[in-house]
């Protein structure tokens, strides 16, 4: 029998979804929604749930063999020093999601939906300008699974895409691969930027003033990797001066965004408190269903990060 604990906000939900799977061989030792202070984590084999929580206790699982992550962000598990057990992400669930969030916003930009509005306030027959996606530039920084599903919608749309990325470069949706020593090459010309970049050293802080002062003042940038990545008080400034026409975020650097923040102030700056692709325990199951089968088997299991990447 293989101890298994649950350790989620949505450990209720994930317990009936257990139970109705009849995963053979498992023993639940722990549901719970919280830290249980008097819990014997020394006999948890398996853990299922979200990194914040599991990385509070996880120093005293001394058994831990496999740890299945709820997120697809992990920085709080891989800023430990425990690496003696697998770390599983979460792929391939988050693409739809990502799409109709990046594409919400672009044509919300192209089609000057706030200036059909205003016109309309104001009862004004006079169409304000607009454009087409189409024979537009996006720039992709992070070409995973999520990155390339933007880059096949963006081509739907009929746009040039420019791909930034550490190691892939197969993908067929992507026009033209930059690397960190084409930052100003990639940046030019851009009319819309989405950063889905995880968190690691070399992308902590790559958006900064100088990567700002590349992109065009008519651009639209979009992070909803993680926001680490950006520079908060260059993107303020950038924002400020009108060097840039927008921005987007879904991910900051602190969480809850805390509301004396500057980002709240600005009317160029859009704040959609980390929404753009959640993860739903209907998406995340499977995953963790078909890893617990591979994991009795023996088999490798898919998804295992790398503790030495942080991705």
């Amino acid at each position: 029998m293989h101890n298994i604990a649950i350790l989620s906000r949505d450990s209720a939900l994930y317990q009936t979804l257990i139970q109705q799977a009849h995963l053979p061989h498992l023993r639940l030792i722990l549901v719970d929604n919280k830290i249980a202070g008097t819990f014997d984590y020394s006999q948890v084999h398996i853990l299922f749930g979200d990194p914040d929580l599991t990385a509070q206790i996880i120093s005293q699982c001394t058994q831990l063999k496999w740890l299945q992550s709820t997120w697809a962000g992990n920085t709080a598990l891989f800023a430990l020093d425990k690496t003696d057990y697998q770390l599983c992400g979460v792929k391939g669930v988050f693409q739809q999601a990502m799409q109709e969030y990046v594409f919400a916003y672009l044509l919300y930009f192209s089609r000057n939906l706030t200036g059909f509005n205003q016109a309309q306030k104001n009862k004004k027959w006079a169409a304000p300008t607009y454009q087409s996606l189409a024979g537009k530039t996006l720039g992709i920084m992070g070409v995973g699974d999520i990155g390339q599903a933007v880059a096949k919608m963006a081509k739907h749309f009929s746009m040039k895409t420019r791909g930034y990325t550490r190691t892939s470069n197969d993908c067929e949706f992507i026009d033209q691969y930059y690397t960190c020593h084409d930052e100003q090459s990639f940046a030019t010309k851009l009319d819309y930027l989405v950063c889905l970049l995880p968190q690691s050293r070399a992308t902590t802080g790559l958006i900064d003033h100088n990567f700002l002062s590349y992109l065009p003042e008519h651009c639209v940038l979009i992070n909803a990797g993680r926001g680490t990545t950006i520079i908060d008080s260059d993107l303020i400034a950038t924002l400020k001066n009108k060097t840039l026409k927008a921005a987007v975020l879904d991910v900051f650097e602190q969480e809850p965004l805390p509301e004396h923040h500057p980002f709240w102030e600005l009317d160029n700056l859009y704040v959609t408190q980390h929404t753009a692709a959640e993860s739903l325990p209907e998406d995340i199951f499977p995953l963790f269903s078909d890893n617990y089968y591979r994991f009795i088997k023996g088999e490798r299991l898919r998804n295992v990060l790398d503790f030495a990447k942080g991705y």
